[in-house]
């Protein structure tokens, strides 16, 4: 899985998605905490995971917010270079590292992927004399669990990705019962257009609308309340409609579903379950005028091998 994307923007610089829960799940996620607060006391004990020395390069940066000079420029920029923002999306977690936590379950942790998005954008903009002026700017993409964490200003959610089985299972249902999704939304793998807008995307959860300019996360884009599953993180517009392609893998079934979006952007036009029998992680997609290629790869994700003691 790819951790970050790069896009160049010509412009005037001048498991689960689900809308909310029940009243009854409210009532019994109520009734249940006091059982579960001993397990949580014990299961919330986050530690950094350590970085290796190649891994260093994924190692978290300050949020910036405010674009700034760049006044250090070594090299030249072509005079024919477009002016416009460069954007670049990938993992940066919001309390200094990845985390671990060990309990009576196990260990569970995250992976390298699982970083908060954050957006780096470099604006190039060239004076009237013909010189350049450059600056960047970087912020996170804030979904609603990142709100969440940052309002709450520390790690809340458990991991729930690798580790022993017993441990990443106890981390879904106590994420699920506190806070009603068993995981983050990152958002931290792809930067698109689509129709004039610009969306920050991850396969685990529908895309954010970003203003490319301040990097300010706007809204989350459902196509109007029509797609409610994950999205993938690069779609594809078709050759000659100008729709875009879109996939949605999900641990349970339908495990993948294919949309077209409309060219303006308003209306979901198509949907189809392609009735596999796993849920296969399909990262990327190809379009073509005749076909849709979906790759079913073997990297799946399996609740049932996990309740078993496999890997998830």
């Amino acid at each position: 899985m790819a951790a970050s994307y790069y896009m160049a923007f010509q412009v005037n610089c001048s498991i689960e998605g689900r809308n909310s829960l029940s009243h009854n799940f409210d009532n019994v996620k109520t009734s249940l905490s006091s059982v579960f607060k001993p397990i949580l006391r014990e299961l919330q004990q986050f530690a950094d995971q350590p970085l290796l020395p190649s891994q260093s390069n994924f190692a978290p940066v300050d949020e910036m917010k405010e674009a700034i000079p760049i006044t250090d420029i070594r090299g030249k920029i072509p005079h024919n270079f477009q002016e416009g923002v460069y954007i670049r999306n990938g993992p940066n977690p919001l309390f200094g590292a990845l985390k671990l936590t060990k309990s009576i379950f196990g260990r569970s942790s995250h992976v390298w992927v699982e970083g908060e998005g954050m957006l780096h954008a470099l604006y190039f903009n060239r004076d009237s004399d013909g010189r350049w002026n450059v600056a960047y700017n970087n912020r996170h993409v804030e979904t609603e669990t990142f709100k969440l964490e940052k309002q709450r200003n520390k790690p809340s959610f458990l991991p729930a990705i690798e580790g022993h089985s017993p441990a990443i299972l106890s981390a879904y249902l106590l994420n699920l019962l506190r806070f009603g999704k068993v995981n983050k939304y990152i958002s931290n793998t792809n930067i698109f257009e689509h129709s004039g807008k610009y969306y920050s995307a991850a396969e685990n959860h529908t895309p954010q609308e970003i203003d490319i300019f301040t990097l300010k996360t706007l809204e989350n884009w459902d196509v109007n309340g029509a797609w409610k599953r994950p999205f993938t993180s690069h779609p594809k517009r078709a050759p000659g409609s100008g729709e875009l392609v879109i996939v949605g893998v999900d641990a349970i079934k339908p495990f993948v579903e294919v949309g077209v979006i409309s060219a303006d952007g308003k209306e979901l036009v198509h949907k189809v379950d392609l009735k596999l029998n796993r849920c296969s992680l399909c990262h990327e997609i190809g379009v073509t005028q005749r076909y849709n290629v979906i790759l079913d790869f073997p990297l799946t994700i399996d609740i049932k091998r996990l309740i078993s003691g496999g890997p998830l």
